[in-house]
């Protein structure tokens, strides 16, 4: 019980310090018509300006009712955070035109898009305890380790913990800027995670170890998490580990081009929660 009250004081401790942020990714559509007024180029700027203001409605309208969120003032905040979202197209999946009998000549524009909540109203999330536990809350996915300093043959170990089901990238990146996936890995292919449960790496079927060596410097670990399937990067196996090959600022973005599900059966509108925190530590001798 002390071990377990102490990690959960270090989650709170730690956390503080880390970059994290939370979206909703959406898959949607914009449609726009020409008329007598429009070029072509300037309807397919309004049908994806339609389709960026359908992905923010919808997720907000996900999010609330994904989350049935039982605290009124979280509720509040999340509304409020998603009205004042912004909107990152992460793939166009199409670009059609069509003839419309009265509307004339019309372009349909199909987006994958991440919806980013107003961070000054995400801040003040964060800093209850609400968002940490309940499952019902958007996934908030918390990345910690043991240390915030390690010196030469220290063995690093890092945690994790989300607060619903999710899947989870981790991302290491050295002193010299090379990029190394610890999960998934050649020997630890399941990379799908309980909520609630706190989860220590390297651990189980992993067959490497995060020992201090030269260089040294400061080294970060990212955790990509996703309610759904996270895209994929391009990877090589390394030892117990796979080497990145994807450029590391694609990374984020591939790892974001994740295998939305349905809203509801049978509704064309895909979503899925998105989760990514980052922690800093420092290696010497």
């Amino acid at each position: 019980m002390k071990k377990l009250l102490l990690t959960f004081l270090l989650i709170l401790f730690v956390a503080s310090s880390l970059y994290a942020s939370q979206s909703t990714i959406i898959e949607t559509d914009g449609i726009a018509c020409m008329g007598y007024d429009k070029s072509r180029k300037q309807t397919e700027d309004e049908a994806l300006t339609h389709a960026k203001k359908k992905a923010v409605q919808y997720a907000a309208t996900y999010i609330k009712s994904e989350s049935r969120v039982k605290d009124f003032e979280l509720e509040k905040d999340l509304v409020e955070a998603y009205s004042n979202a912004t909107v990152k197209v992460i793939q166009e999946l199409s670009r059609t035109w069509y003839r419309d009998v009265s509307l004339g000549d019309c372009c349909q524009v199909k987006i994958k898009a991440d919806v980013i909540p107003d961070s000054e109203a995400m801040d003040r999330i964060a800093k209850g305890k609400a968002q940490i536990d309940d499952p019902s809350a958007p996934l908030n996915v918390q990345l910690w380790a043991d240390k915030k300093e390690y010196k030469k043959g220290d063995k690093i170990k890092i945690y994790i913990r989300g607060n619903k089901p999710f899947y989870a990238r981790i991302v290491h990146k050295g002193v010299n800027g090379d990029l190394l996936q610890l999960l998934p890995n050649p020997y630890r292919k399941d990379y799908y995670f309980n909520g609630g449960v706190i989860y220590e790496i390297p651990s189980g079927q992993d067959r490497f170890e995060m020992e201090v060596t030269p260089p040294f410097g400061r080294e970060d670990i990212v955790v990509y998490a996703s309610t759904s399937p996270l895209g994929e990067i391009i990877t090589a196996p390394a030892g117990g580990v796979y080497k990145i090959k994807t450029e590391s600022e694609k990374v984020g973005e591939r790892s974001r081009a994740v295998f939305l599900k349905e809203i509801n059966p049978g509704q064309k509108t895909k979503a899925a929660e998105f989760s990514e925190s980052q922690i800093i530590y420092k290696t010497g001798k």
